[in-house]
C-alpha cells in the first residue's frame, strides 16, 4: 500500500506487520490461527497427527434430527445437545440462519465456532464470545470446508461431519479428546469476508476525468490529454455494499496507479490483496477513502501534496507528478 512518505521507516514496519492479508493477523481482526489454548481442536487441517485408538463403531444416522441447539440464531452463543454416543454417516449442513451478505471469498472466511464430539457429546473447542477467527477453506478439514463453502456472510450453519470428513487422516487429536471415527458437529456464523471484487452499481463519474476500463476483472486507467487537475479527486465508481470506511480502519485492497505525466502504470496490486491501517497510507488516500463504503471501486487523483511532494522511488514517481489510483474496498475493520 502506498504508505505516506513522511512515515518512518518503523512506522512503516509496525503497519505492515498489520496487513490481514499477508500477514493474516490483526489487532482488530480475527485472526488465522484457532485459540491458542487448544491449536489441535480447531478446524484447522494443518493439526499434527496424534496416535489414537479407533473407538467402537456407532450405527451412522441420516440426518441432523438428534442434534439441538439452544440460541440458533445468527450471533448469539449456541449450546449443542447430542445424545451421545453419535454418529453421521456423511457430511451433513444445514442452514439455520440464512445470510445476505456476500459469499464468502474461500480464502478469507471470518468466523465463529462451536465444536461438539458427537461420541462423546462434549464441547472441544469454540470462540464464541471471543475474537472471530479466520481461514482460509483451503486449509481447513473436508467438512468444514463443505459447510462453509459459497455461502453468504451472515449465514449461521449446523455441519455433522464423520471422521473421514474430519480428522481421522490426522489419526484424531488426543489434545482435544478426539479419536479416528469421531464425529465432529459444528455450529458456525460466518461473520465477514474479504470480498474478491467491487460491488454494487456502477456510477458514472463526471466528464474529463482518466477513464478507466475493465477486461478480465482488472482495471485499465487512460489519463486524459489534459493538464492534472489543482486539487484531489475522490470519485466512487461502484456504489458498494458494504459499512463505510473510518480514519482509524484497518483496510484489504486491490489498487492499481497511474503516472498522469507517462500514463504508464507504476504499481499493480489488482492480484491477491494488499491491507494495512489507513492512518499510515499517504494523505490522499487517507482523505479519499474515509467514509466511502466496502465494495466500492473509488478513482482516486492525487496531486503531488496528497501523493508524493517529493517524488518517490517506490513506486517510482517523479517530483511534481499527479498519481492516479483505482481503489477497490475489498474490507475494513477498526483497529482495536
Amino acid at each position: 500500500m502506498p504508505f505516506a512518505a513522511s512515515k518512518t521507516a518503523a512506522a512503516a514496519t509496525s503497519a505492515a506487520a498489520l496487513l490481514i492479508l499477508t500477514a493474516c493477523g490483526q489487532a482488530a481482526a480475527p485472526s488465522v490461527s484457532p485459540s491458542e489454548a487448544t491449536p489441535s481442536a480447531s478446524p484447522s487441517a494443518s493439526t499434527s497427527p496424534s496416535p489414537s485408538a479407533s473407538t467402537k463403531p456407532i450405527k451412522p444416522s441420516n440426518n441432523l434430527d438428534a442434534i439441538t441447539v439452544k440460541n440458533p440464531k445468527f450471533g448469539a452463543t449456541p449450546k449443542i445437545t447430542v445424545k451421545a454416543p453419535w454418529a453421521i454417516d456423511q457430511t451433513r449442513v444445514k442452514v439455520m440462519t440464512e445470510g445476505k451478505g456476500p459469499v464468502v471469498n474461500p480464502s478469507y472466511v471470518f468466523v465463529n465456532y462451536l465444536g461438539v464430539n458427537g461420541r462423546t457429546g462434549k464441547e472441544f473447542d469454540g470462540n464464541f464470545g471471543k475474537t472471530s477467527t479466520m481461514f482460509d477453506l483451503s486449509s481447513v478439514v473436508p467438512g468444514f470446508k463443505k459447510a462453509l463453502e459459497g455461502k453468504k456472510v451472515g449465514t449461521r450453519v449446523l455441519v455433522a461431519m464423520p471422521g473421514s470428513d474430519g480428522y481421522d487422516s490426522q489419526g484424531g487429536s488426543e489434545q482435544a479428546g478426539i479419536k479416528v471415527g469421531d464425529t465432529l458437529i459444528f455450529v458456525v456464523d460466518i461473520v465477514d469476508t474479504v470480498l474478491t471484487g467491487p460491488t454494487g452499481a456502477a456510477i458514472t463519474p463526471p466528464a474529463g476525468l482518466p477513464t478507466v476500463t475493465e477486461a478480465n476483472g482488472k482495471p485499465t486507467i487512460t489519463i486524459p490529454k489534459a493538464d492534472p487537475p489543482a486539487k484531489m479527486i475522490a470519485q466512487p465508481l461502484t456504489a458498494g455494499t458494504g459499512r463505510k470506511v473510518t480514519a482509524k480502519d484497518v483496510i484489504a485492497v486491490h489498487y492499481v496507479a497511474v503516472s498522469w505525466k507517462t500514463g504508464k502504470v507504476i504499481e499493480d496490486k489488482t492480484t491477491g490483496v494488499d491491507g494495512g491501517l489507513l492512518s499510515s497510507t499517504i494523505p490522499g488516500w487517507q482523505k479519499g477513502l474515509v467514509g466511502k463504503k466496502v465494495g466500492q471501486r473509488v478513482l482516486l487523483v492525487l496531486p503531488p501534496a496528497d501523493s508524493y511532494p517529493k517524488g518517490s522511488n517506490n513506486p517510482p514517481v517523479e517530483a511534481g507528478d499527479t498519481v492516479v489510483y483505482v481503489v477497490d474496498l475489498l474490507y475494513a475493520t477498526a483497529q482495536g
